[in-house]
């Protein structure tokens, strides 16, 4: 992976904890995601007005992802209900590249080289010392849920991506099936253009921009470096969380924080 795109995907890190913390400090949780994912949707469909379409083999990876992403979108609320930020986002974000490499040993057959190996220790390790946390325990099990869908939809993306021949496209068109998808949900809770509103919009763009930008990442570079390289937002979430939330961060979850980072970084590597 080259310096300039290493550096725009710690760019979408620093985005993705962002909009994960204003989330957390919603107080309609399940409606802040759902504004969230409408305005993306909105500007999605400005956007794809000026790509070309994607190869019709993409499509696939389009609408399963999608319905993993709307998957996502509860299971994080519920995470967040639950369970502080600088708890289940490490959970969360740090299980699923261990979860990819686990599940590409059992059905790809792929060999657990040295690298992989110290990353699953440290990932196991960072995630277990998050567990012992004031909230952890609660909220361990939507978020290690989470994960696992992280991970599901983080290998199509990667895939359809690449089978898109427009990573930009591909990004533009989930994000406006995904708004779509939540319309429901939004006029379920009410579709008021409130303050509250007005700042899940604001995250929306901000969440369009950072996952773009890992899609179009993922389609030219290894998938598995690019997720673990993403994973460094645990730490951005455990600095946000403690400055804007009012969380403890303590020397133990600091260092669980950055233990996650580490064996993520390390199953990247791996390929």
């Amino acid at each position: 992976m080259s310096p300039w795109v290493a550096g725009l995907v710690l760019f979408s890190a620093v985005l993705h904890a962002s909009w994960n913390a204003l989330l957390k400090s919603g107080g309609d949780r399940l409606r802040g995601i759902t504004v969230m994912a409408v305005s993306a949707g909105i500007i999605s469909a400005v956007w794809v007005c000026f790509l070309p379409a994607p190869h019709v083999e993409s499509w696939f990876y389009i609408f399963l992802p999608v319905v993993l992403h709307v998957a996502y979108y509860f299971l994080l609320v519920w995470a967040y209900r639950h369970g502080d930020l600088g708890v289940s986002y490490p959970v969360a974000r740090g299980s699923s590249p261990l979860l990819v490499a686990a599940g590409a040993a059992l059905v790809a057959g792929e060999r657990l080289d040295t690298f992989t190996l110290l990353g699953i220790v440290l990932v196991c390790g960072g995630i277990f010392g998050l567990a012992r946390g004031r909230s952890g325990t609660r909220g361990m099990v939507p978020a290690l849920l989470t994960g696992a869908i992280i991970a599901t939809y983080s290998v199509a993306d990667g895939l359809g991506s690449r089978a898109a021949g427009n990573a930009w496209s591909y990004a533009a068109w989930l994000f406006v099936f995904n708004g779509l998808a939540m319309l429901p949900v939004l006029f379920w809770r009410g579709a008021r253009f409130d303050s509250n509103a007005q700042r899940s919009a604001a995250g929306g763009v901000v969440s369009l921009v950072g996952y773009a930008i890992v899609i179009w990442a993922a389609s030219i570079s290894p998938m598995g470096q690019v997720s673990a390289l993403r994973e460094s937002s645990v730490v951005v979430a455990a600095i946000l969380g403690w400055l804007f939330l009012g969380e403890q961060l303590g020397s133990r979850r600091l260092a669980a924080c950055l233990i996650v980072a580490a064996g993520a970084a390390c199953l990247g590597l791996r390929g």
